[in-house]
């Protein structure tokens, strides 16, 4: 539940100064253009407030991310940050402005605003059931957003349903690049991609079994997992009608390419969109690819966390104020 944000009691400590307010003991150094914030969550590095945005005149979220202890954490903010600012899709998350200290040193945290999202098809499936129609657009709308991740040499890798932010009129947004890699083609990635990815329950068999040259199908694996979670909440085929029960065939025909074991033989992203099951929604003149995909030499593996700090530094310039490209 929401808690607006307060200000600190008398006697405990000074005041946040102008621009600064406080949610759960936390400070929000967020400026004017921001206020009235409300606690959302929190994950293992930063807290998510709603806040409302002068400028917009709309609520937006606003995560608090503190990494620059951790080499770790770093890396996973930068490669989540220059990810999304050069993406450009309706159904991958953006970032619509990130609010900074002006001088590297006084850098402690990084604050990312993005569009607002009511809920997450984490949330959703605990507390209804999905309709067949519902189910067929979510999963539209994953491929849809994965195809242009992947044609970005990007891999997503902890593709889950918390991972997948909805609004009230059922548009979903994939989010949270922070275990993000690239599979650039001209590179043997043979023995590099070993860090752990994609929380288990959507782990692909290749990652279990220790593969260490994985590929685009370790997405497509958790899309199918994720597929059988929002299907099983009911009996396998319950169609209302023949058509409704055909669906439902369909459904079972994908997911059963989707979470095939062997990743060579598992269907490709576009494949997946083009699948009776999602004929009402496929469009390929409405499903973009990435302008200019991902080079392996914006991997960040073995950088120390103070020039992965610099790197935050600079690519968050563009959005500070009297900033000239």
């Amino acid at each position: 539940m929401a808690t607006a944000a307060v200000s600190a009691p008398a006697g405990c400590g000074p005041s946040p100064g102008p621009g600064t307010e406080l949610v759960r003991g936390q400070a929000f150094d967020v400026g004017p253009r921001y206020s009235n914030l409300s606690y959302i969550g929190e994950g293992a590095y930063g807290m998510v407030c709603s806040a409302y945005d002068r400028d917009n005149k709309i609520r937006v979220a606003i995560k608090k991310i503190s990494p620059f202890e951790h080499q770790t954490y770093c890396q996973r903010t930068l490669r989540e940050i220059k990810i999304l600012l050069r993406f450009k899709h309706e159904n991958i998350i953006g970032i619509n402005d990130i609010i900074r200290t002006p001088t590297i040193d006084q850098m402690k945290d990084v604050y990312i605003v993005q569009d607002l999202m009511e809920t997450d098809l984490y949330k959703l499936l605990k507390t209804q059931h999905l309709s067949n129609d519902h189910i067929c657009y979510f999963l539209y709308q994953i491929l849809r957003g994965l195809k242009y991740i992947h044609s970005a040499n990007v891999l997503h890798r902890d593709l889950k349903p918390s991972n997948l932010l909805l609004n009230t009129t059922c548009d979903l947004k994939i989010c949270d690049f922070g275990l993000a890699r690239v599979a650039d083609p001209d590179h043997d990635h043979t023995g590099f991609l070993t860090e752990y990815v994609a929380t288990r329950w959507y782990r692909a068999p290749e990652i279990m079994l220790n593969s260490k040259g994985y590929t685009k199908s370790i997405d497509i694996w958790s899309v199918g997992c994720i597929l059988a979670e929002m299907l099983s909440n009911r009996p396998i085929f319950p169609g209302k009608h023949y058509l409704d029960q055909l669906n439902h065939i369909l459904a079972l025909d994908l997911l059963d390419k989707m979470l095939t074991f062997n990743p060579h033989k598992r269907i490709e992203v576009e494949e997946a969109l083009a699948h009776p099951y999602l004929e009402q929604y496929y469009d390929p003149t409405d499903e973009p690819v990435a302008e200019a995909p991902f080079k392996f030499d914006m991997e960040l593996d073995d950088l120390p966390k103070e020039t992965l700090k610099e790197l935050i530094f600079e690519e968050t310039a563009r959005f500070q104020p009297g900033f000239r490209s």
